[in-house]
């Protein structure tokens, strides 16, 4: 039996420079029935306008991925890091015991689209730690590509016992997944349209649950599966 998550039902904030949509409770956005789901604390949704973005913030006992859609972000951060990610980068940092990080559209005309996701560590105070890696929409292409997992040289490294992929589907295609046991799924929908079962769901859409996946593309589509404990 999987849970539906309606796009037009997440939280939404923002300001001037600044439009999120939070799939959980997220700073002044607060829903009891949807504060995490295992460790899955956070999927923010993100548009950050041009020559803005935020400040130099603390972040602690967090593990911080964001997945850029379109645009590019400029990160800096207390451990000495700074680079600019695209559309296709996957960034990792674990805050731990503590990081400081700014985060800033540097395009003097093009926003920038991504996903920011919290994953609770499964230890507090663990060394903070910073990745990037690119992953190209062919490695993607009517497959799961593994972006993230406690243990695979091929993905970012995480603490947390959970493992995130991306897939890009061409209309029409088909994709399964099968946990093992004692593991739940949360699937959501970055762009276009899919079908689980009778279940129909596009861009923001997501289902969790501990069944088996077969997901059919009815239009060209971009999704990211947590597999979690």
């Amino acid at each position: 039996m999987w849970q539906l998550h309606r796009a037009e039902e997440r939280g939404r904030t923002g300001a001037k420079w600044l439009k999120s949509a939070h799939s959980f409770s997220f700073g002044e956005y607060y829903n009891p029935e949807a504060v995490s789901f295992g460790p899955l604390r956070v999927i923010n949704e993100d548009v950050v306008a041009p020559q803005s973005g935020f400040p130099m913030h603390p972040h602690k006992d967090m593990e911080i991925i964001t997945y850029i859609l379109s645009g590019a972000l400029e990160h800096r951060d207390s451990m000495g890091n700074g680079s600019v990610i695209r559309a296709g980068d996957v960034q990792y940092m674990c805050a731990g015991t503590g990081v400081r990080h700014s985060e800033w559209n540097p395009s003097v005309d093009t926003p920038v689209h991504l996903l920011q996701i919290w994953v609770l560590p499964p230890q507090n105070a663990l060394p903070p730690s910073y990745d990037q890696r690119h992953f190209a929409d062919i490695a993607k292409l009517n497959r799961w590509c593994l972006l993230a997992a406690p243990d695979h040289e091929d993905a970012l490294v995480v603490h947390q016992n959970f493992r995130l992929y991306a897939s890009v589907l061409d209309q029409g295609a088909e994709l399964g997944y099968q946990p093992t046991s004692a593991r739940r799924l949360y699937l959501h929908v970055v762009h276009g349209v899919v079908q689980v079962g009778d279940l129909l769901l596009s861009a923001g859409d997501a289902i969790s649950g501990s069944a088996g996946l077969s997901v059919t593309a009815t239009q060209a589509a971009e999704l990211l599966l947590f597999d979690l404990p």
